[in-house]
């Protein structure tokens, strides 16, 4: 081990905070004995917090339309090669009917930004989903709206929001995305979020093109300083149709030492292990949990439309990551020592 990493560790266990210098020299001398201590914690952590459960939520994937144009993003506006969908609500609920009946306590709504999907429309949907099924928590994940937007789908039952700050850098931000979506909306949204009363989830890609060690370590800070309910990260893995098609893809092994230093800094955090983490390596989902991970997230859209809903190339959503696979998962996560259970799944307060 690099003889200057356990130091650093033990600190971060006690206090659950480093100066960004820290960070950054934990971060550059990652090596494989770092990274075992530092997940032998993390998984520590998450038992005293939440024993071996591994919650599952289902991924209702609702749209691909999106008026936005990030460059690393497969559903990007500009992208004239993606086959468009939108769900009617009648479709969305019975995705929910059919996970409800497999297990699912938490549904996932998850599009690009419809404009489509007004808050009449949203709150109407949220209303029917509390009221067939109230024992079951809704998050939405369908980027950035307005104070009042929020307010509006918080008031009809709207119990999690999901959105990545994609990274806490301004100028890192800008390099990503077009010119017209600013790093202070972004930030204000997140905001936005916490005071109105969700449980709210941000998080970034490991590897994402220009990223620094620098900007990994202000991410870090800015989870340290947020403190979110739920964190949401995975490798960055370049899109055929985009302007990034040629960078290399993140990796497990980052993805899953930030994943152990998350838990070491927010230990009741909701983490995720991803569906990008299972793309690019078929243990992906089990290495996550062995990281720390404590969430996955089976698609429950319908079959017709997962390979439509590509973020990134070569998107698995048809074997142990399809809601209708629960067991083979469950399998797989008891491989990684842990247990899938049927539960909301809320965040717990320490």
């Amino acid at each position: 081990m690099n003889e200057g990493n356990l130091p650093l560790i033990r600190r971060l266990e006690e206090e659950h905070s480093l100066p960004s210098e820290d960070y950054e020299r934990l971060l550059a001398g990652r090596d494989e004995e770092t990274a075992r201590l530092l997940a032998e914690q993390a998984v520590r952590l998450r038992q005293e917090i939440y024993g071996n459960s591994v919650y599952i939520r289902g991924l209702i994937e609702i749209s691909n339309i999106c008026r936005n144009d990030c460059l690393y993003c497969g559903i990007r506006r500009s992208n004239t090669r993606c086959r468009r969908y939108r769900l009617t609500p009648s479709q969305i609920l019975a995705c929910a009917e059919e996970g409800y009946g497999l297990g699912f306590r938490t549904f996932v709504l998850q599009g690009g930004e419809d404009a489509w999907f007004t808050d009449t429309r949203l709150c109407s949907l949220i209303r029917e989903i509390k009221a067939r099924w109230p024992d079951c928590a809704v998050t939405l994940s369908l980027g950035e709206r307005s104070f009042e937007s929020f307010r509006r789908l918080k008031e009809a039952g709207a119990d999690r929001y999901l959105l990545r700050h994609e990274t806490a850098s301004p100028e890192h931000y800008a390099r990503l995305h077009p010119p017209e979506m600013s790093f202070e909306n972004r930030m204000r949204c997140l905001e936005d979020l916490r005071e109105l009363g969700y449980q709210v989830g941000c998080g970034f890609m490991t590897g994402s093109p220009f990223q620094t060690v620098a900007n990994l370590a202000e991410d870090l800070k800015f989870i340290e300083r947020f403190r979110p309910d739920m964190c949401g990260i995975g490798p960055f893995i370049p899109h055929r149709d985009t302007p990034f098609r040629n960078e290399p893809a993140g990796t497990v092994d980052l993805t899953c030492y930030l994943l152990s230093i998350i838990r070491l800094i927010v230990p009741p955090v909701l983490l995720p292990a991803t569906t990008a983490l299972g793309t690019i390596h078929p243990l992906g989902r089990e290495r996550g949990i062995q990281a720390g991970a404590n969430v996955v997230m089976p698609n429950l859209s319908p079959v017709s439309v997962r390979k439509k809903y590509e973020l990134y190339d070569n998107k698995i959503c048809t074997g142990a990551e399809s809601a209708q696979n629960v067991s083979d998962l469950n399998r797989r996560m008891r491989s990684a020592g842990c247990e899938i259970v049927t539960d909301r799944g809320d965040v717990k307060m320490v």
